[in-house]
């Protein structure tokens, strides 16, 4: 979901100069442009406890996407198989697909209360057991997605410890998407710092986008160890060779800046106001939901709200779980848009999600407002 406001004005203004710089508009290293390279570096090397190396440690690629896209052509092959936890980002699905690898999906399990009751999204939780049986001979990566979309869940440090020492026995890549790493409103811990050798084993996916609220931008980074990173950009060559220059250099003074001007902190503060002022509907109208930990998607619960027994939906509709029902109903009853969230399970899971619908909390306090006051319309349809 895209943002729904501008970048930053420091953002947008070092773009505006890039286009006036020769350089800048020419194609870029195929790894990435060197000041972006070692701005990220700068950037993550005090969150990773260790020195990043910009020129082998850091590839930049064209959205983080692209970014994954690269991860799984550079090692997975017909017949690997690759662990995603659902609900996933779909994207992922048709990546690894398009690589000829077999997906193994892992669910994260909804809160026992989450009809009833407001709970926290990090109440969703893996069944270990339920992982390490979807460990193979022929496993050869995970996908692991913190903060969470679309759950909004940051997976605690000893659920990541867990995940990385069977990573580790088994010799798997652990792929962590953190494009949302830079709006947690709880401890945020990055499995690449739990032990030298998870280290050794995981590529960390980031986006400047997300980070900039500039997602029609397109550059994301991954950072890892030189051996894995390698790989990733050789992919990233054949799939689209560079990333574009300006909005490469805009990133870069974006990271370069971002510390002094407060930017991180402000971000992730005008974040969580949002979240907060928005499920103040959902506590209005009773309705539970998964209180975000971190990024700017909610859950919320809609099994107290009865659809019209006579309400037709079209065939395409009608043939979704509820949850499909429940987001045609809100747009065109409501003029509120919302996901379902089945859409990010397997057809044996889709139980779990069909009374929720995802909501994207990155737009204009207006729009918000405006969707909170539609919202209150539901009153007539709720038991």
């Amino acid at each position: 979901m895209s943002s729904g406001y501008n970048p930053p004005k420091f953002i947008t203004d070092a773009a505006k100069e890039a286009l006036d710089k020769v350089d800048c508009n020419q194609y870029s290293p195929t790894k990435g442009r060197p000041r972006l390279k070692k701005a990220i570096a700068k950037a993550y090397s005090p969150l990773f406890a260790r020195d990043i190396d910009p020129e082998t440690e850091v590839t930049i690629t064209t959205g983080a996407n692209e970014g994954i896209l690269s991860a799984l052509m550079g090692f997975i092959e017909a017949g690997d198989e690759v662990i995603v936890f659902e609900p996933f980002f779909d994207q992922y699905i048709s990546n690894i697909q398009m690589t000829g690898g077999v997906i193994r999906y892992v669910p994260l399990h909804p809160p026992k209360n989450g009809a009833t009751e407001v709970s926290s999204a990090g109440d969703w939780s893996i069944n270990m057991a339920e992982f390490e049986k979807a460990i193979t001979s022929q496993t050869k990566m995970i996908i692991l997605n913190t903060p969470h979309n679309p759950v909004g869940k940051i997976f605690s440090k000893s659920e990541l410890q867990a995940i990385g020492d069977l990573c580790v026995k088994h010799n798997i890549i652990i792929l962590s998407d953190e494009v949302y790493d830079r709006l947690p409103f709880t401890p945020f811990t990055r499995i690449a710092t739990l032990s030298t050798e998870i280290a050794a084993q995981t590529l960390t996916v980031g986006s400047a986008g997300k980070n900039f609220h500039c997602t029609g931008w397109r550059v994301g980074y991954l950072i890892g160890p030189s051996n894995l990173i390698y790989y990733v950009a050789a992919a990233h060559t054949r799939i689209c060779f560079s990333t574009v220059s300006p909005l490469q250099e805009a990133a870069a003074v974006g990271f370069e800046k971002a510390d002094e001007l407060g930017f991180w902190e402000q971000s992730r503060k005008d974040m969580l106001g949002k979240v907060e002022r928005f499920c103040a509907v959902f506590d209005e109208l009773g309705l539970p939901y998964s209180k975000p930990e971190g990024g700017y998607f909610v859950l919320a619960n809609f099994a107290r709200v009865k659809l019209p027994a006579d309400y037709e939906f079209p065939p395409h509709v009608a043939e979704r779980p509820r949850d499909f029902k429940l987001a045609w109903f809100l747009i065109m009853e409501l003029g509120v848009a919302a996901i379902p969230p089945t859409e990010f399970y397997t057809k044996e899971n889709m139980w779990m999600a069909e009374d929720y619908l995802r909501f994207a909390i990155c737009k204009e306090d207006d729009v918000l407002e405006g969707a909170k006051e539609r919202l209150r319309g539901l009153r007539k349809y709720m038991s």
